[in-house]
């Protein structure tokens, strides 16, 4: 859909920058409020998610119900159900019977709606946000101004690189790279993959595989103790509840970022599937002798240098509290996202609010500024929302949430309760 011009003069209800599935999924909930005007603001010239992740096969954690819509709006039109009958594979998805949608399609799903919607402004980079006469003025690099009385940022996290890599040489990649640079790498002597998680084993799976066509010495290593599966449970899965947010918020602050370091294993693990596959294509490629590849767990990346082609890598092997050397020509950071304040948030930091950490102090209601209802903020609240912060089925719930604060009444409903068990005495 064509995107309306900009009048100077016109003030938003709201500005969302950055348009990642979440500021997607409330793009979608707010096309049909006829009493909410926002727009959306993306720098990248197209929707883009995880593009360098897109290996055969590869397929979301959650299913389909977590799209950007219909956990809030079962009729919507902008649903993954609608998606699949437009594109004439709904049929095919159902004798599929895979709840779990291709990464792959998931992102031409994301582009399919992105494409339908008028508030969506792609190539358009944020510059500077200002507070002035009670409005929010946001400046893009173009010298464009959308003035708005909410933000909603949704900029999303950018690839972490651990400090033992920073400033090093060569070629070496975070996993976000992978697809387009797979092929240059299969063409060195040895690879090795630091990191866990999904994208660490996605990646050890798919090398693995070609092995014994490129010859190369393959090595898989971990800082956890041991190759962590997702842990998909019903019981636990209620803890992407709204009761379990109540709950998580009540805790001290001390508490919530222990738990925050506890609970990667709730949304950094390891497809349980992916990991049997792993182990039955390590027992077939030995059937025919040794295959050149370790698999490394307990060590901490701590130094790095890089000559004549060859990485050194020092890792701590923790429990034996022993360090040792890894040499490698080829090097992959499996090494998850963090989350970057954005620069142009510079000129109204006095408006924002900080916990003891330096990171955001996330209300309930996913507000950020002092007022309260301000500045609100997809994701990048592990520490005040726990998991479902970075959960695509929890995305629609706090769109609806959100959209109830802007309209000051509720026009998707809100769950309150969804859970069986009790998480609080």
């Amino acid at each position: 859909m064509t995107a309306r011009p900009e009048t100077p003069s016109k003030t938003h209800d709201f500005v969302g920058i950055g348009l990642g599935p979440f500021n997607l999924g409330l793009a979608c909930l707010t096309e049909p409020i006829d009493e909410l005007d926002g727009v959306f603001l993306e720098s990248k010239p197209d929707f883009e998610w995880h593009a360098g992740m897109f290996l055969d096969g590869a397929h979301l954690q959650t299913p389909f119900m977590s799209d950007l819509v219909t956990l809030a709006d079962p009729t919507s039109p902008y649903s993954f159900l609608n998606y699949l009958k437009e594109k004439g594979r709904l049929y095919s998805f159902y004798i599929r019977e895979n709840f779990y949608p291709l990464r792959v399609e998931y992102d031409d799903y994301c582009r399919w709606a992105a494409n339908k919607l008028s508030s969506v402004r792609f190539g358009t980079t944020v510059a500077e946000v200002r507070y002035e006469d009670g409005v929010y003025v946001v400046t893009t690099t173009a010298g464009d101004v959308f003035r708005a009385r909410h933000l909603v940022l949704g900029t999303g996290t950018s690839p972490h690189y651990p400090e033992a890599v920073r400033g090093l040489g060569g070629d070496f990649f975070h996993n976000s790279q992978y697809m387009q640079n797979k092929a240059e790498l299969q063409k060195k002597e040895s690879i090795t993959i630091v990191g866990s998680g999904q994208s660490a084993a996605e990646i050890y799976h798919d090398l693995l595989a070609e092995i014994d066509v490129y010859g190369y010495r393959l090595n898989w290593v971990t800082r956890s103790p041991r190759f962590f599966p997702l842990e998909y449970t019903k019981l636990t899965l209620e803890m992407t509840s709204p009761e379990y947010i109540d709950y998580y918020r009540e805790l001290p602050e001390a508490t919530r970022y222990r738990l925050t370091a506890q609970q990667k294993g709730l949304f950094k693990g390891i497809d349980g599937d992916l990991i049997n596959e792993i182990f039955d294509l390590l027992y077939q490629k030995n059937l025919g002798g040794p295959v050149p590849t370790r698999l490394l767990t307990n060590s901490a990346l701590n130094g790095a240098t890089y000559e004549n082609g060859t990485y050194t890598l020092s890792f701590r092997q923790e429990e034996q509290e022993k360090d040792y050397d890894l040499q490698t020509q080829g090097l992959v950071l499996a090494t998850g996202y963090k989350y970057a304040e954005p620069e142009f948030l510079t000129p109204v930091k006095d408006r924002l609010r900080y916990d003891t950490q330096g990171n955001f102090d996330v209300a309930r209601n996913y507000s950020i500024d002092t007022t309260g209802r301000g500045v609100f903020l997809q994701n990048a609240g592990v520490h005040t929302h726990s998991i479902t912060s970075p959960d695509l089925g929890m995305g629609a719930y706090r769109n609806s949430y959100i959209i109830r604060e802007l309209l000051g009444t509720e026009y998707y409903p809100v769950e309150k309760t969804i859970a069986f068990q009790e998480f609080s005495v």
